[in-house]
């Protein structure tokens, strides 16, 4: 079996051992604590925004996509979603501080790194196949994870979806940041009161 397809399944479940490993050598301490939380908010509000312009087709567990999403944030990167991801996880590792802060930063910074050039590899075979030229010319005007300043002009010209909408849409992955954020925090303060 294709590996790609693999970490592509299991994509909700990958961030699960760094998180017990963060919460078990946590040590939340300023400023790192602070640096933390802030890329926190960038990667989430990055994820938000995306999720706005995609809406719920990007919580699916087929790899494609109904449409060629090239609007809002998708007009800089073909992958905020992963963007915003990264930036949130090494905001938790920053947050969580610990004796091994910089070691679980760079683990964590590199098996992400990893983790999503095999699944954009995946999807882009895929959006490929689907929507042909037009998402070669959208590879050739966007690129791949790191955000152009300037967005890519072209014809998709859907609305974002509403706040409310949206959140909802992204209630999953709220919830599951802010249960590590409390974990985190929760398990300093048990090694700060023994």
């Amino acid at each position: 079996m294709d590996i790609r397809n693999i970490l592509f399944s299991n994509r909700s479940f990958t961030p699960i051992p760094i998180a017990l490993t963060l919460i078990y050598f946590s040590q939340p301490k300023t400023p790192h604590l602070y640096l933390g939380l802030g890329l926190i908010i960038i990667g989430e509000f990055i994820r938000i925004n995306a999720v706005r312009y995609a809406g719920g087709a990007t919580r699916t567990t087929k790899v494609g996509a109904p449409s060629l999403c090239m609007a809002g944030p998708y007009s800089r990167t073909r992958n905020p979603l992963y963007l915003g991801n990264m930036i949130i996880y090494c905001g938790i590792v920053l947050f969580s501080g610990g004796v091994y802060m910089w070691e679980l930063l760079f683990i964590t910074f590199t098996y992400f790194t990893f983790q999503y050039s095999m699944i954009i590899s995946l999807e882009e075979e895929k959006l490929i196949e689907l929507f042909k030229n037009d998402y070669k010319v959208y590879c050739n005007n966007v690129p791949r994870l790191f955000p152009k300043i300037i967005p890519w002009v072209n014809d998709d010209s859907r609305l974002p979806l509403s706040i409310e909408k949206t959140i909802k849409t992204e209630k999953r992955t709220l919830q599951n940041l802010t249960l590590i954020l409390f974990c985190i925090l929760l398990s300093a303060y048990f090694k700060t009161s023994l």
